[in-house]
């Protein structure tokens, strides 16, 4: 198969060259094959993002027939995107505080919820190094009734555009994996 060509002539030359807005579209195309995507979405606290993904799982397991359900298990993830030019390290607090604060009230525990994640996913044109070692060091996980109620644990990942650079905290390596295979070196 003939690889396609930019205008520039050179594949791996035009893939550095996008704009995180565009890296952004791109991103939303990918997820969109399995989460259900919501654009433009506005928070209690009065911030927003671009857009929201949302992805569910229900696992039943029955005994002998259908109406004898003996359990069934739920998993949510809510992943929040944001985009911008420059990222610091107050911009970069705020951003996670704000984000853990949305998915905390999206989760709805109860005996047959497994786990939920929240997921912050930031695409940046530059990022500051103290910013980046927010992101690297937010960490927050919560059982709900001991687990009896399942869990949830805060995932990031980030890209910073320019470089193309990838980091994520220890959680969000699935979803760093993910920025890599769309914007990674082939």
């Amino acid at each position: 198969p003939e690889e396609t060509m930019g205008p520039n002539g050179n594949e791996a030359e035009d893939r550095m060259e996008r704009s995180p807005q565009e890296c952004f579209e791109k991103l939303l195309s990918a997820y969109s094959h399995n989460y259900d995507l919501t654009r433009d979405v506005e928070t209690e606290e009065g911030g927003s993002f671009p857009a929201m993904a949302h992805y569910f799982l229900r696992d039943e397991h029955y005994l002998v027939r259908r109406d004898k359900q003996f359990y069934a298990t739920e998993q949510h993830d809510y992943t929040y995107f944001y985009v911008t030019e420059h990222l610091d390290a107050a911009g970069a607090k705020a951003l996670t505080e704000r984000t853990l604060k949305a998915g905390l009230a999206a989760i709805r525990p109860h005996k047959e919820h497994m786990s939920s994640f929240v997921t912050l996913v930031v695409l940046a044109e530059a990022m500051d190094p103290e910013a980046k070692k927010v992101l690297k060091k937010t960490r927050f996980h919560k059982n709900y009734r001991l687990a009896l109620h399942g869990w949830m644990e805060y995932h990031i990942a980030a890209m910073e555009c320019s470089t193309r650079t990838f980091l994520s905290n220890p959680a969000g390596r699935g979803a760093r994996k993910t920025l890599e295979a769309n914007f990674g070196p082939k």
